[in-house]
């Protein structure tokens, strides 16, 4: 009786296409190239790089907002000018004052 269960030739036609069935619904689950893991993990990464392109967009609207801004404004240009960059004008004598602990 053993020797005809490990003989693949002698198993029942219904077992033999189960497996059959069972291992390509394996394979195609998991294990293909096109297969719903896979499918699964790229829909992420595509919703995470939607996102991601979102976010630079509206800082790019931002970024564009403050160029206009920078162009049309010279008050605000010397502003950052004098306070980030250190700049004066001629003749000016600029003080640095270190705020106190």
């Amino acid at each position: 009786m053993k020797i005809d269960f490990l003989n693949p030739l002698r198993w029942k036609r219904s077992f033999l296409i189960s497996a059959l069935i069972a291992f390509m619904a394996l394979w195609f689950l998991f294990i293909d190239t096109y297969s719903l893991l896979t499918k699964y993990q790229l829909d992420s990464t595509k919703e995470d790089l939607i996102e991601r392109t979102a976010e630079l967009e509206r800082k790019t609207a931002e970024l564009e907002q403050k160029i206009k801004e920078l162009e049309n404004n010279p008050d605000l240009l010397e502003k950052i000018a004098r306070e980030e960059y250190g700049m004066r004008k001629p003749g000016e004598t600029v003080y640095r004052v270190k705020p106190s602990d």
